[in-house]
């Protein structure tokens, strides 16, 4: 039989092919997830961490990396499942994610209370030290942020501020950062134990309270919130406290709440200002 290829048919054929092409280049250079078992010899149990690895990863080329954390009742994979753009994140600005546990109400402070709960000591130096191990990582602080959202917001300006060896970027979302107004409600009295009886722990753990920390310019800051978010005001008091120190900062109100959707638009934003950070385009 003798076929007769006429021109129709190879265009035709040709942009088949192209069509393949994109399609199976699309599926290698996506971003991968990694689902990571981390071991913490300070609270002596395995933890799993989502890790988010740009399109194109490779050992031979090195990485800053972005700490985002989950908040109140979450876990490790709450960030991967309800807001899958992360990965989209991750390709347009080159930058591994790792998306640690930080139990239901962790708080991510090491409890005086509970010997398994040392979350601080977890994150800042096992889980750091594992990633930086594991992944091709810039080992650098001026190539690590932390962020995170409510109970992860307190966690990603908390741990950024008291370890500024560590990241040299921190932010939040709708975050938590006076512990104070909380005193009876979710769950931060079992790990700091009841307020009235030990009112100097949570006065000591509101990020409000640890700007003495701080030096101008010494943490690249972003930290956001809903107006209708029920954490607005305090997080407005530590926009104020920040002017008064001459602590350079980004601060963003939008309208919302303290919604999945406003953590999912929000982190796109967040995203933009570390990775200025890491690509030293922020003011001097």
């Amino acid at each position: 039989m003798n076929w007769i290829i006429t021109p129709a048919f190879k265009s035709k054929v040709s942009v088949l092919a192209v069509l393949i092409f994109l399609l199976v280049t699309g599926i290698t250079k996506a971003a991968t997830v990694d689902t990571a078992m981390t071991y913490s010899a300070s609270m002596k149990k395995n933890i799993k961490a989502v890790v988010v690895k740009p399109a194109g990863y490779s050992a031979d080329k090195k990485y800053p990396t972005l700490y985002l954390l989950h908040g109140f009742s979450g876990n490790y994979s709450d960030w991967i499942l309800k807001v899958p753009a992360i990965k989209d994140l991750a390709d347009q600005y080159n930058v591994i994610i790792v998306c640690p546990d930080g139990a239901f109400a962790g708080w991510y402070v090491d409890s005086p209370e509970l010997k398994d709960f040392q979350y601080e000591t977890y994150i800042t130096k096992e889980l750091v030290t594992y990633v930086d191990k594991t992944y091709s990582t810039i080992k650098d602080r001026n190539s690590r942020a932390i962020t995170g959202l409510s109970m992860g917001g307190f966690g990603g300006l908390s741990l950024g501020i008291k370890h500024q060896d560590v990241f040299g970027a921190a932010g939040s979302m709708s975050g938590a950062v006076d512990l104070r107004p909380l005193s009876d409600a979710f769950g931060i009295e079992e790990v700091l134990g009841k307020y009235a009886k030990y009112p100097e722990r949570w006065e000591q753990a509101s990020v409000v309270n640890m700007l003495y920390l701080l030096k101008p310019k010494s943490l690249a800051i972003t930290f956001d919130c809903g107006n209708d978010d029920f954490l607005y005001r305090f997080n407005v008091i530590l926009h104020d406290k920040l002017l008064e120190r001459n602590i350079p900062h980004d601060f963003t109100v939008r309208p919302g709440s303290h919604t999945w959707e406003y953590w999912g638009n929000s982190i796109t934003y967040q995203m933009l200002f570390f990775s200025r950070f890491f690509n030293k385009l922020l003011p001097k």
